[in-house]
């Protein structure tokens, strides 16, 4: 049941509008108590090699997608399936089940490497991990999944996707959405944002993502407000002295990205984190793995550069 061993399969191309999309359906259910998600069957797929780089590689930027490789004739995959679909109900859009007929898609097989089956693999922002091989107890499935979910979340910031159990029979016409409960404060924490009272703005901001952690508008208003707040105080020239007389100094570092995407060098302030994150180790490795998840959430989920620096960051933690 480990969760070591990633490889990677191929670039991850851009899918950040599906995941915003995700971001804003979750934000939208939590506020209208329903609806705007998928619908459960949507939670288990059937994939075959022209469809792996749409519904495994590029949905895996915004859910972790587990993957069945199973056959007719194998008798443990007849127990092992509906145990994992059972389990992708339940944990309600944590993860999406893609299952594959390994004799429809010998090539998936072996570019996989896979040797027996049933084989159990997950796809996390572009990088497969293997699972398990073999039947496995209900138990230890959990623990493996939590785990996954939890690489998921702490390390590529992934949200999973709203499920909505009424979706399969709502009517095709869009509802017509009322005004979000946070609307007055996420306006007074813009307002304090362009006032340049960023403790102000963060504070607000905050507020609402104590009652409602998916608020998309929030998120990207709090990383915002954080950002500016950080460079408020800097020396810019001190800032770029220190960056490049200690390469190795992680604080150092994230202010030098600090200013870069202030300034508008967004490629340049990814890249400063990645390879520092290449170069540090433990507490200091977090801190920086943690700010470059921010400094995502400032340009957002469906920028190019956001989703090639996850699958760069990806590679430099595996």
């Amino acid at each position: 049941m480990s969760m070591s061993g990633v490889v990677d399969l191929a670039a991850v191309k851009a899918a950040g509008e599906a995941k915003a999309k995700a971001e804003q359906a979750r934000a939208d259910s939590v506020r209208t108590g329903g609806g705007g998600g998928v619908s459960p069957s949507a939670l288990v797929i059937d994939v075959d090699e022209a469809g792996f780089e749409t519904d495994v590689l590029q949905r895996s930027t915004e859910v972790p997608v587990v993957i069945d490789f199973w056959a007719e004739w194998c008798e443990p995959c007849k127990q092992l399936g509906p145990l994992l679909e059972r389990l992708a109900t339940e944990y309600n859009g944590r993860f999406v089940l893609a299952k594959v007929d390994v004799d429809a898609n010998q090539m998936l097989m072996q570019q996989f490497g896979i040797q027996g089956i049933p084989a159990v693999f997950a796809v996390v922002a572009g990088q497969a991990l293997p699972l398990f091989q073999g039947a496995a107890p209900e138990s230890q499935i959990r623990q493996t999944l939590d785990q996954l979910i939890q690489v998921g979340e702490e390390r590529f910031g992934l949200t999973g996707i709203v499920v909505d159990a009424d979706a399969e029979a709502a009517d095709s016409a869009p509802a017509e959405v009322p005004a979000g409960p946070y609307d007055a404060l996420l306006e007074a924490a813009a307002q304090a944002l362009d006032a340049s009272d960023f403790d102000g703005a963060v504070q607000a901001y905050r507020n609402v993502l104590s009652d409602d952690p998916v608020n998309t508008e929030a998120k990207l208003g709090l990383a915002q407000a954080e950002l500016l707040r950080r460079v408020a105080g800097f020396d810019p020239q001190k800032v770029r002295a220190d960056a490049a007389e200690k390469p190795a100094d992680p604080t150092a570092q994230m202010d030098a990205a600090d200013l870069d995407l202030v300034g508008g060098h967004v490629e340049d302030a990814f890249g400063r984190l990645v390879e520092t994150v290449r170069r540090t180790f433990g507490d200091d490795r977090d801190a920086v793995r943690v700010r470059l998840l921010k400094l995502f959430e400032v340009i957002g989920p469906e920028d190019p550069r956001v989703i090639a620096a996850r699958t760069a960051l990806a590679r430099v933690l595996f």
